[in-house]
C-alpha cells in the first residue's frame, strides 16, 4: 500500500525511533483486515526497531496497537491511517518509540500530573483536515501519561458504530464512553476541559508576563506576519494564538499564494507557525481575547483580557483575529449542529454517503461544496438566496454537469427541523411569492460566507456596518497605539496574500508609532 516514495520518507523518519516498538494487530477475515496486515508488515520492514504481531484482542477489527516494549505506553488506530492521518501515524510511531514530542514543558508537566482513568475515542475521516490535530494531541497525551488511553477510529470503516452513536461530524471525541467534544482541539484545549487546576496555574503565569512592546492578537496569516515583522525590530513581541493559521486551516487547495504554486491550508498554517517560532516571540497558545482595555492616555499601556481571565499589557496592540464561518441564525441550527447541520463538506461529507442533503449558499464555497458532495451523497439541493448564483462561471458550468444536483434560487432557509436527536429537513421561503416549503434532507451544509471576529472590541473601536474594524491606510484604528490587520478589518478583498501584507504593514506602523510616541509606564 505504501509507494516507494512514501517508504523512503517513512524510513527516514523511523531512524529517530529510540526504543523497540510492536505493531499488534486485531484482524478479522474481511478485505480491510488483509489490507491492514500487509500495511503493518510493510512498515515493520522499514526499521529493525519495529516488529509486527498478530493475535490482538481489540474489539475493533481491523485495528492495531503501537506499543513500546515492556511498558504500558501505546496508542491504537482502528483503521488504516492514510490520507490526512498519515502524519498522525508517523508521529505516533516516533513518540511511542521514544522520540520526545514537541510540546511546552508546562504542558508536559500538566499531562504527567493527571490522575484517574481516561479512555478517549476519536472518530475521524480520512478526508478531514481538522481531525489530525485532535488525533495527534490525544496520542501525545496518552504517550506521556500511560494512565490515559486513546483510540483513533476511522468512522468510514465502522458505519454501524457511527450510526449507533449518531455521529454526523468529525472529529468527534468520546471520553469513557460519553461525548467529550466535536471539532478541532489542541492539547491546551483538551487539558482545559479535564484539568481545572491547570487553568488557574496558566492564568497566574500569564498575569506574570512583563508588558510587551507589541501584542498581536490572532495567529492567521496577518497575525503571523505582524509578529515576525515586530520581532525582527528587536522588540518584545507576544502573540495570542488560538490556533495557528486561523481559517486557512479549513482551506483545502491554495493556488494563489504568490511564489507557492500549490499548497494546502493545514500545511500553510504549519509553515506559518514554524516561521513565527524562529524568532524570540512569546507564543500564548489556545487563548482567546475577551476584552480590550485601551490606555487612559497616549503612550501608556493597553490591556487585553483573555477568556480565562488573564490580563496582558502592551505598548501597542495589533488585532488580527480574522473571520469565522457565518451561521444562518435560524431556529434549529444550534439544536442540530453536528447532528445534521455541518460546515465542512470535506470533513463531514463522508458521513452522509447515500443520503439526501442540502447546501446553503450559491457563492464559490457553496457551489464547490455541492460539486464535492454530489460524488458522495444521493442528492444535493443547493439553496441560493438571490435570483443568480454568485460563484465563478467555471464552477457553475461544472455544477450543471452533476445529474444529482438541484438548484433552487430565491430560497431563504427559515428553520431546521428534526426529531430532537437528528435533523430530518428544513423549511425554506420563496422570496418571489412568500410561500414556505419543507425540504426533506438529512443534512445541511452551510456555506454563506464569513463574519469578522470583532465582537470583543465593538465597544472600544469604530466598527463598520459589516462588523469590520475600521482602519486607515496604515492599519491604524480609532484608538492611538491599537492597529488591526487582515480579514477582521475594512480592507477590501479577503485574500491570504493581502492579509500577510496587511500584517506586515500593521507591524511597521506600530514600530513607527513607538518611535514617535514616548512611553509612559
Amino acid at each position: 500500500m505504501l509507494t516507494d516514495d512514501l517508504k523512503i520518507q517513512l524510513r527516514g523518519y523511523l531512524q529517530h525511533i529510540r526504543q523497540n516498538i510492536s505493531l499488534e494487530s486485531s484482524l478479522g477475515d474481511d478485505s480491510k483486515s488483509v489490507e491492514m496486515r500487509n500495511f503493518l508488515i510493510e512498515i515493520s520492514e522499514l526499521s529493525d526497531k519495529i516488529i509486527f504481531k498478530e493475535g490482538g484482542t481489540n474489539k475493533h477489527r481491523p485495528s492495531f496497537d503501537i506499543k513500546r516494549d515492556r511498558t504500558d505506553i501505546g496508542v491504537t488506530f482502528a483503521g488504516i491511517p492514510l490520507g490526512h492521518e498519515f502524519s498522525s501515524l508517523i508521529l505516533a510511531l516516533l513518540q511511542v518509540g521514544g522520540h520526545p514530542p514537541k510540546i511546552e514543558e508546562a504542558q508536559k508537566e500538566r499531562i504527567l500530573s493527571l490522575t484517574g482513568s481516561y479512555h478517549f475515542e476519536t472518530y475521524f475521516s480520512l478526508s478531514c483536515h481538522n481531525c489530525p490535530d485532535v488525533v495527534q494531541a490525544l496520542n501525545t497525551i496518552s504517550v506521556l501519561n500511560p494512565a490515559i488511553r486513546h483510540t483513533a477510529i476511522d468512522g468510514g470503516l465502522f458505519p454501524q458504530e457511527v450510526e449507533e452513536r449518531d455521529i454526523r461530524s468529525v472529529p468527534q471525541v468520546f471520553l469513557n464512553g460519553e461525548p467529550f467534544s466535536t471539532g478541532r482541539m489542541d492539547i491546551e484545549q483538551i487539558l482545559a476541559k479535564i484539568d481545572s487546576a491547570g487553568i488557574a496555574r496558566a492564568v497566574e503565569s500569564l498575569n506574570d508576563e512583563a508588558p510587551f512592546d507589541t501584542l498581536v492578537v490572532g495567529s492567521g496569516p496577518a497575525g503571523a506576519a505582524a509578529a515576525i515583522y515586530v520581532a525582527r525590530k528587536g522588540l518584545r513581541t507576544g502573540i495570542v494564538a488560538e490556533r495557528f493559521g486561523g481559517q486557512v486551516v479549513d482551506t483545502s487547495g491554495i493556488e494563489n499564494f504568490i511564489s507557492v504554486p500549490e499548497t494546502e491550508g493545514p500545511l500553510l498554517a504549519q509553515n506559518l507557525e514554524q516561521h513565527v517560532r524562529r524568532y524570540d516571540i512569546r507564543i500564548m497558545g489556545s487563548q482567546r481575547a475577551a476584552q480590550l482595555v485601551p490606555a487612559k492616555e497616549e503612550g501608556a499601556l493597553h490591556e487585553v483580557i483573555l477568556e480565562n481571565g488573564a490580563h496582558l499589557k502592551a505598548r501597542t496592540i495589533i488585532i488580527a483575529t480574522g473571520a469565522r464561518i457565518r451561521s444562518l441564525n435560524v431556529p434549529g441550527e444550534d439544536d442540530y449542529r453536528t447532528r445534521g447541520v455541518a460546515y465542512c463538506p470535506h470533513c463531514d461529507g463522508p458521513f452522509f454517503k447515500g443520503r439526501s442533503i442540502a447546501v446553503a449558499g450559491g457563492g464559490n464555497s457553496g457551489v464547490e461544496a455541492a460539486i464535492d458532495l454530489a460524488g458522495i451523497v444521493s442528492h444535493v439541493t443547493l439553496l441560493q438566496r438571490s435570483s443568480v448564483l454568485k460563484a465563478d462561471q467555471v464552477l457553475q458550468d461544472k455544477l450543471k454537469t452533476m445529474p444529482n444536483v438541484t438548484v433552487i434560487k430565491n430560497a431563504v432557509t427559515q428553520k431546521i427541523v428534526g426529531d430532537g436527536k437528528k435533523m430530518s429537513g428544513l423549511v425554506w421561503k420563496n422570496k418571489e411569492d412568500g410561500s414556505e416549503q419543507q425540504l426533506d434532507v438529512e443534512g445541511l451544509f452551510v456555506q454563506i460566507g464569513l463574519d469578522p471576529n470583532s465582537d470583543w472590541v465593538k465597544n472600544v473601536l469604530e466598527i463598520s456596518p459589516a462588523g469590520e474594524i475600521v482602519i486607515d491606510e496604515r492599519c491604524r484604528t480609532t484608538v492611538p497605539g491599537i492597529f488591526a490587520a487582515g480579514d477582521v478589518t475594512t480592507v477590501p478583498y479577503k485574500q491570504i496574500v493581502i492579509a500577510v501584507g496587511e500584517g506586515a504593514k500593521a507591524a511597521l506602523s506600530a514600530f513607527d508609532y513607538m518611535i514617535r510616541v514616548p512611553h509612559k509606564s
